[in-house]
């Protein structure tokens, strides 16, 4: 076999393999935690960290709608019943839930399959090391679940 049906050969039988791994990337995204979810992401016009986590819910195949307005984040955390002690500086709706601060993939994950009666859950607080808050992770990291009788553990990560 000649040097350029080795080369034509070799492309060739590459490319199925190329299909076959993007189709099974876009497979992934579709199945995967947030596949199909439709989130609302309510955060201030000027928070960087917030672009950040709406990054992650898209990469976990959520399909994000976001509202850059201070008073309408005010008025979604009001509506919503988020405890001032549970607040942070985004308010997500996802699943029926609400969703506050940089909650990780474990604890959507959690509340998604196990469906607790909850109004939400928080991450209180901008901890690093949480999706869109870059850097180092230090120590465990609680977050916890709210209704109207207020706050309570739901998981530590």
């Amino acid at each position: 076999m000649t040097l350029h049906r080795i080369v034509v050969t070799t492309v060739l039988l590459s490319v199925p393999a190329l299909s076959a791994a993007q189709e099974a990337a876009r497979l992934e995204a579709r199945q995967s935690l947030l596949g199909g979810q439709q989130a609302t992401v309510y955060a201030s016009p000027t928070c960087g960290c917030c672009e950040g986590y709406v990054a992650f819910l898209r990469k976990h195949g959520a399909s994000v709608e976001v509202v850059r307005d201070d008073a309408a984040l005010a008025a979604a955390k009001t509506q919503y019943g988020v405890p001032l002690a549970a607040q942070s500086c985004h308010t997500v709706l996802l699943g029926g839930y609400v969703v506050e601060g940089h909650v990780p993939l474990a604890a959507l994950r959690k509340l998604l399959t196990e469906r607790p009666d909850l109004t939400g859950v928080a991450m209180p607080g901008m901890p690093t090391g949480t999706p869109g808050m870059e850097g180092p992770r230090f120590g465990p990291l609680g977050v916890v679940g709210f209704d109207e009788a207020g706050v309570t553990p739901f998981v530590t990560l």
